[in-house]
């Protein structure tokens, strides 16, 4: 598991870093976490390795189990500006609406072309 935690950590230093030297506004963890992803697709299509990074499973699926935990900071800093939110509630939920609607509809859109490219079940049922 060491190993994987290295890699997820690696993706984010590596992600941090991207975004210091090009002076992105995109945070370092998204940088790293589609470092990650593209570390996994050129491994899995790679002919010589399929598997995911050592650990990187393990790893993953602990921090899923424990992702409600994960919120709490979110949530208190939500709450520690709440006073400046208060005034600013309809924008605030405008974006909320908005932001769950394209969400949603991007989701389904993504599942729709990944099933249109999967193969078709042939045994009929």
């Amino acid at each position: 598991m060491i190993a994987g935690l290295l890699v997820l950590v690696l993706c984010q230093l590596f992600g941090e870093c991207a975004k210091s030297v090009l002076g992105l506004s995109i945070p370092g963890p998204i940088i790293g976490m589609f470092l990650l992803a593209t570390i996994l697709v050129v491994r899995r299509r790679s002919s010589d390795s399929a598997k995911t990074p050592a650990g990187v499973s393990k790893v993953s699926g602990a921090l899923i189990r424990c992702m409600g935990l994960l919120f709490v900071p979110a949530g208190v800093g939500i709450l520690t500006v709440l006073p400046l939110l208060s005034g600013q509630w309809i924008a605030t939920l405008v974006g909320l609406i908005l932001s769950t609607f394209l969400s949603l509809v991007s989701t389904g859109l993504t599942m729709q072309w990944i099933n249109a490219r999967q193969p078709k079940d042939m045994s009929g049922g």
